[in-house]
């Protein structure tokens, strides 16, 4: 985790990732280049194309350990995003807040030791004047057994989630999530499985107890420049054609 905590939000990826990067059912071409990105996907008709330009503007040490970035993307001007980092060797504190006429004003904080890290963070809508979420979380990060254990509670204090990640070996990992929400007394749970076939192959797995399973496929065509294939088949659902999607990253 570095020389400090981890910002709340990327404490949360670290699994959620596992469960969702590269994960994506439509076409789509990116190419960036530092601080900037453009890409093309299909939009919700085969003959549509939607074009975005995504960009950020990072700022480091605009204080003692704090940077600031600048994100939007056009055409859509309303997407501006200003976040404020401040890293510290035992706190982590975070803000984005949003850059239109009433913007969403999120707040994170974590403090750590060692492997284990402790946060939360708050977000709130100035349109309506009323939170959006809060959530707790704490984390256990072993980088050097390749354990990872995380339990947050999310939804406004209505779920309760436990994520974990365990290299089996050096190009075979395995990671699930279990969660509980106490208004229903449902829990749900979803698993999954990454392998390193070789130096420019990976492999991620999924499976979820609603019964959809998907698979995704990278290939690195050369540095920051990968292609990806993913598919999600519904097994309760056999009649409806699998999803399927193709990404293009192109790097500079």
């Amino acid at each position: 985790m570095g020389n400090g905590p981890a910002p709340f939000s990327e404490i949360r990826k670290i699994v959620e990732d596992l469960f969702t990067k590269g994960y994506q059912y439509d076409k789509k071409i990116s190419l960036s280049v530092p601080g900037l990105t453009l890409t093309f996907k299909e939009g919700k008709s085969n003959a549509d194309t939607l074009t975005t330009v995504s960009t950020n503007l990072t700022v480091n040490e605009v204080l003692p350990h704090t940077k600031a970035e600048l994100r939007f993307e056009i055409p859509d001007c309303s997407s501006g995003k200003l976040d404020v980092q401040y890293l510290h060797p035992r706190v982590a504190i975070g803000s984005s807040i949003g850059l239109n006429s009433s913007p969403l004003l999120d707040v994170a904080a974590a403090v750590g030791y060692k492997d284990l890290h402790l946060g939360g963070e708050v977000g709130f809508d100035t349109a309506s004047n009323s939170f959006t979420k809060y959530t707790a979380g704490i984390g256990f990060f072993n980088l050097q057994e390749n354990l990872s254990i995380a339990l947050f509670l999310m939804d406004k204090g209505q779920t309760l989630k436990l994520s974990s990640a365990l290299s089996i070996t050096s190009k075979n990992l395995a990671f699930y999530e279990i969660a509980h929400r106490f208004s229903s007394s449902e829990t749900s749970f979803n698993f999954g499985s990454a392998h390193i076939i070789d130096r420019y192959n990976k492999v991620k797995t999924k499976f979820s107890d609603t019964g959809k399973v998907a698979m995704v496929w990278q290939r690195e065509l050369r540095p920051k420049s990968f292609v990806s294939v993913s598919a999600e088949y519904d097994t309760f659902r056999p009649k409806v054609f699998p999803k399927w999607g193709l990404s293009l990253a192109l790097g500079l």
